[in-house]
């Protein structure tokens, strides 16, 4: 490689280091190699020199090298024998790669490009061109040491992200287990009647509730409720709100309450209703609001008392089948100050049961969009006349979801199914 000395300003100017720490300078001719060697050093950079390709390759093998200035033709291993095994090479960052040939033919060049160089320089070479196209490299690596950087700093932070969700997962399955230990019985005999439950949350968790307690040796109560919106904030609501009708520790439960003889004595639907009602406007810092339909049944006389809070209206069905859907409508639990509420009386018959259900399941919407309604939730119920407690729910969940063409439920499903004086089927 010949140099022509120049006395050019460029000289004169020492590139900004950083980026190029390690410059190898391959050539079989060592006049040529001290002579690149020697303005290197004057610009700065630490240089390596290699007689051969063979003997750069080696260097390779052992030395982190940021640019290599390398002769086209040299004995055994050219130039391009070298680049080629340069680029095969494990290395942590780019190398750059300068060709310096007498060749000028466009194929030449498109060869030594196609092989894997970066910039070439023509014999004779002149030191302020040397020195233009290293700094051209440096700013190249730099841009490449950058963009490493940042690709790394982004790999950190997926990789973080994805920590984190796999940590928040956990959280959330755990979460669901604990929220569906809300449900603690699916179902329940209590002689003159059965109460069956579902609760399917569309994601990890939900808020949707649904559940029952005993008041006393003749009453029982029940509930369907659903909080606003989806995911932690609701399920936590929830989770709360189940204490207020705790089974386990009926002194706890808010619709419960004791009379002079100590006796637990059903408090009006309506009544608990708006104590809820004043509790969330007024005790609990949130937006949430929820619906609801609470009820107690008496197992002697079958009077099924019950107050409908903005909840979907709920089923009844017939001992014949048919069904029919009742209740009063009402405002949800936790929007309007001073909201009143009413008692729905009913008198249960031997073999008829009432549906409570969450809005997921009327609102569950096909392929075209439109949605199940209280017509498609009458038909479903009535072709499961002759299904009783869970074995219902099982074909029920089944028929909603093929409704739905087997998608993913976009909302909370959840249901409980009172049934009162049933006869043995025959």
């Amino acid at each position: 490689m010949a140099l022509v000395q120049t006395k050019s300003t460029l000289l004169q100017a020492v590139p900004e280091r950083g980026v190029i720490n390690c410059v190898l300078v391959v050539d079989d001719s060592m006049a040529q190699r001290k002579i690149i060697s020697s303005h290197l050093k004057r610009w700065g950079y630490d240089v390596v020199e290699a007689g051969s390709g063979a003997e750069a390759i080696e260097i390779c093998n052992t030395l982190d090298v940021d640019l290599v200035i390398s002769d086209w033709v040299m004995p055994e291993v050219t130039g391009l024998d070298f680049l080629r095994v340069f680029r095969g090479m494990e290395r942590q960052n780019y190398g750059y790669f300068i060709l310096v040939t007498s060749k000028s033919e466009s194929s030449d060049v498109a060869q030594g490009l196609d092989v894997g160089a970066d910039d070439f320089l023509s014999k004779p070479v002149s030191s302020d061109e040397l020195l233009a196209r290293i700094r051209a490299g440096e700013r190249i690596l730099r841009m490449e040491r950058e963009l490493t950087e940042k690709n790394r700093l982004v790999s950190k932070t997926l990789q973080e992200m994805s920590d984190l969700y796999d940590s928040l997962d956990r959280d959330l399955i755990e979460a669901r287990r604990l929220q569906q230990s809300l449900i603690r019985e699916r179902h329940r005999d209590f002689g003159n009647a059965q109460i069956s439950l579902m609760l399917k949350p569309s994601g990890h968790v939900g808020g949707d509730l649904v559940g029952f307690y005993a008041i006393s040796d003749t009453k029982v109560g029940l509930f369907s409720l659903d909080v606003s919106g989806h995911g932690i904030a609701s399920a936590l609501m929830t989770a709360r709100l189940a204490g207020y009708f705790s089974g386990s520790t009926p002194e706890q439960n808010i619709a419960i309450e004791r009379g002079p003889d100590g006796v637990s004595i059903a408090i009006s639907p309506a009544k608990v209703a708006a104590i809820l009602n004043k509790l969330m406007l007024e005790e609990m810092e949130t937006d949430l609001y929820f619906t609801m339909t609470l009820g107690h049944l008496d197992l002697a006389t079958g009077e099924l008392v019950i107050t409908q809070a903005g909840h979907p209206h709920p089923l009844l069905q017939n001992e014949d089948g048919s069904v029919e859907f009742f209740g009063e409508g009402g405002l949800p639990i936790g929007l309007i100050p001073d909201a009143t509420f009413d008692d729905v009386s009913i008198q249960l018959k031997p073999n008829q049961r009432v549906i409570l259900y969450s809005d997921g399941v009327t609102e569950c919407v096909d392929e075209s969009g439109e949605m199940l309604s209280e017509h498609g939730l009458k038909q479903i119920v009535e072709n499961l006349t002759d299904q009783r407690g869970n074995a219902f729910f099982d074909t029920f969940l089944w028929d909603v979801s093929a409704f739905g063409n087997d998608q993913d439920f976009k909302d909370d499903v959840s249901a409980l199914m009172l049934e009162f004086g049933l006869k043995e089927q025959t």
